[in-house]
């Protein structure tokens, strides 16, 4: 497995597997577990999603040694603050049956994300998070962390895909040393990305499909991704992208396609901070 190296040093896979919307117990446990199998070592997940327990349990029965493995979640935005946070960590901990964590985010940059983020640094300075960065912060917020904090944050995971690529979001993270990470890597089929035709043709050339030309694009880009699926086969499929490159063309080809905004919602939409805050 390909991995990038974060700004502490730790190397971070640049193919995982997520497990948003992955609701059921049983069914998550056993996309995790197809995953493991298939190949991947990433897993990622998040207090949110209410599937933690459903992870943890495929990550032990798959006997595979801790330290191969390179485990995410996240922190929701009802458990910021000093004291709640130190709460959810133990109990994502708990639930994730782990004696470490390799990457803790903050999931939404609201609340009382300061005192969120001096619990992380507690908590990676004692060694019980191996790496700890944020998810959807823009680069305002991301350069208010930078400055007014002891530690920088290794990994801003936020949505890149073929109609949002984040060029300009990239190269500013990429500036001050915090790693690009894709959540909602095919759009989750918005824009009709599943039929696309320019990408259906580069895939054609290549004798691979649409997510798989997707996923390579973006590694090739250096951004961390993490795909998700329930379908076994398709898991298998998304983790095979290790055996060809795209052309210099087919990159800039592929950079036509940015439409430069969320497909989904802005995070700086006064109703969906509400909307999110109340969850």
């Amino acid at each position: 497995m390909e991995t990038v190296k974060l700004n502490n040093g730790v190397e971070m896979p640049v193919l995982g597997f997520g497990v948003y919307q992955i609701d059921d117990a049983k069914q998550c446990e056993k996309a995790v577990s197809d995953a493991l199998e298939a190949g991947y070592r990433s897993i990622d997940t998040a207090a949110i999603y209410g599937n933690e327990e459903a992870v943890g349990a495929a990550v032990r029965k798959s006997g595979i040694p801790r330290k191969e493995l390179f485990i995410t979640t996240k922190l929701w935005i009802s458990d910021a603050g000093e004291e709640r946070a130190l709460r959810a960590f133990d109990l994502s901990m708990d639930k994730l049956g782990l004696d470490y964590l390799d990457l803790y985010l903050i999931h939404q940059p609201y609340g009382d994300v300061y005192g969120s983020w001096r619990v992380m640094e507690k908590l990676y300075k004692e060694g019980k998070i191996r790496a700890i960065g944020v998810s959807n912060f823009q680069p305002d917020r991301i350069m208010d962390l930078i400055l007014h904090n002891e530690i920088t944050p290794a990994v801003n995971q936020i949505e890149t895909h073929p109609f949002h690529q984040q060029v300009e979001t990239q190269e500013f993270l990429k500036q001050n040393n915090v790693q690009i990470e894709s959540w909602g890597p095919f759009a989750e089929g918005r824009n009709d990305l599943f039929q696309n035709e320019f990408l259906k043709t580069i895939g054609d050339k290549y004798g691979k499909s649409i997510p798989q030309i997707v996923l390579r694009w973006l590694i090739q880009r250096n951004v961390v991704a993490i795909p998700k699926s329930v379908n076994k086969d398709r898991i298998v499929e998304n983790f095979n992208i290790f055996d060809f490159e795209l052309t210099q063309d087919d990159m800039n080809a592929i950079r036509t396609l940015d439409m430069n905004k969320s497909s989904f919602f802005d995070h700086r939409d006064p109703e969906m901070v509400k909307w999110l805050s109340d969850l």
